[in-house]
C-alpha cells in the first residue's frame, strides 16, 4: 500500500527549486559501481538544475562503472551536450565553492557514495533516495526526501521535474534513460509498481522517452548470461519457498551476476524469497536477496549487517567461508520465520 502524498512530491520540488536557484552551482553524485537508477536520476536532477538556469554536474567514476549501464554510457558520451555535465571526482573538489550544493542520489549512506571527501567539503546537502532509512547517514542535509514507497529514484526525481514550475523540454536521451531506471528497479514494472509510478512512465514517454532506445540498453551479454545460469544451477530449496543458490568456494562472479541470479530465481515456480550466496572478486562474500514482498528480506539481511528494501536486500560478510555464510544466512531465517520479524 503507497503511503506517500503528491503534496509532499510538490512541496519538495518547490523546497529543491528554492535551494539550487540560491546556489552557483549543482553538484549530483550517486552510489559507488552506479547502475542504471542512479545514473538515471543523476540525469534528471541535472534537468532540474538546468531548468533553474544553473549548472549541474554529474560526479562519475570512470574506472567505476557498472557494466549494465556500459551502453547508456556510450550514447551519452555521443550526446556532446550530456556528457560535458559529467566530471571526475577530483575535477568536482576543484569546482566547489561556498555557494554550490550537493545533491546525493539513490544513497544516504557516506559510506556508499561515489567521493565520501566531497561531503565534508561542501556545506549544502540534498538526499534523494527510496530505500529505507539505515542507521549509518549522511550528516546534517538541508533537504532529505525519502519515499521507501517508491520503485525509484529515477521516480521521485520525475517527480520533482514534474512539479518545477519552469517549463520543461526534456532531451530523448534524458527521459529515456530514466524510464529505464524505473524500468530496471521494477523488473519492467513487475515489483515495487504504483499507479504513479505508471504516472511517472507516462509522463518521460510524452516529454520522449524512447522504450525502443529503453532495449537496447538494457540487453544482456551472453556469457553473463551463462554464468548467471551455472549460479541458478546450485541452488536449492530451504525451509518453505526459500530459495538458496550458492556459488563454489573457488569462484567468484561479480555483484551484478549475483544480484541477477537471485532476480531470476525469484520467478520460479513456488519461491517467495530467494537469496544467491558468491564469493566476489575481492574476496568478500555477498548475498543478494529478493522477493515478491510477503517476505521481508531487509530484516533478514539487517541481522547480518546488511540492508535495502522489502522485497530487494544484500549484504557482504568478510572472513567467512561460502558454507558458513550459508549457515548464517540459515539461522537469519529460522529467526524471522520464527518470530524475529
Amino acid at each position: 500500500m503507497e503511503k506517500r502524498t503528491r503534496v509532499r512530491a510538490r512541496v519538495i520540488s518547490h523546497a529543491l527549486r528554492d535551494f539550487v536557484k540560491e546556489s552557483d552551482k549543482v553538484l549530483i553524485m550517486g552510489h559507488k559501481n552506479p547502475d542504471m537508477d542512479a545514473i538515471g536520476a543523476a540525469i534528471g536532477v541535472q534537468k532540474l538544475a538546468e531548468v533553474n538556469e544553473k549548472e549541474g554536474f554529474i560526479v562519475l567514476d570512470p574506472d567505476d562503472i557498472n557494466y549494465t549501464v556500459q551502453k547508456l554510457m556510450e550514447e551519452i558520451e555521443e550526446h556532446d551536450y550530456l556528457w560535458s555535465h559529467f566530471i571526475t571526482p577530483e575535477e568536482a573538489k576543484d569546482r566547489i565553492t561556498q555557494e554550490t550544493l550537493l545533491i546525493i542520489v539513490d544513497t544516504h549512506r557516506p559510506s556508499l557514495v561515489i567521493e565520501p571527501e566531497l561531503l565534508q567539503k561542501v556545506e549544502r546537502i540534498i538526499v534523494l533516495d527510496h530505500h529505507r532509512r539505515g542507521e549509518e547517514f549522511i550528516e546534517d542535509p538541508v533537504l532529505v526526501y525519502m519515499e521507501p514507497y517508491a520503485s525509484s529514484t529515477a521516480e521521485l526525481v520525475t517527480e520533482l521535474l514534474e512539479y518545477q514550475p519552469n517549463r520543461l523540454q526534456m532531451d530523448r536521451l534524458e527521459a529515456t534513460a530514466l524510464l529505464a531506471g524505473i524500468i530496471v528497479d521494477t523488473k519492467s514494472f513487475a515489483v515495487r509498481t504504483g499507479a504513479r509510478t505508471f504516472d511517472a512512465a507516462s509522463f518521460l514517454r510524452s516529454n520522449g522517452a524512447d522504450t525502443t532506445l529503453v532495449q537496447k540498453l538494457l540487453k544482456e551479454d551472453l556469457d553473463q548470461f551463462v554464468e548467471r545460469s551455472k549460479l541458478i544451477k546450485n541452488a536449492e530449496t530451504y525451509r518453505e519457498g526459500f530459495a538458496i543458490a550458492t556459488a563454489s568456494e573457488t569462484k567468484s562472479y561479480s555483484q551484478i551476476i549475483i544480484a541477477q541470479a537471485a532476480d531470476t530465481l525469484l520467478s520460479m515456480k513456488g519461491v517467495t524469497a530467494s537469496f544467491v550466496i558468491s564469493k566476489r572478486e575481492d574476496d568478500c562474500i555477498s548475498i543478494s536477496a529478493r522477493s515478491l514482498g510477503d517476505v521481508n528480506v531487509q530484516i533478514i539481511m539487517e541481522s547480518l549487517n546488511g540492508g535495502g528494501h522489502l522485497t530487494n536486500a544484500a549484504t557482504q560478510l568478510r572472513d567467512i567461508t561460502v558454507f558458513e555464510a550459508k549457515e548464517k544466512l540459515q539461522e537469519a531465517i529460522d529467526h524471522y520465520l520464527e518470530g524475529g520479524q
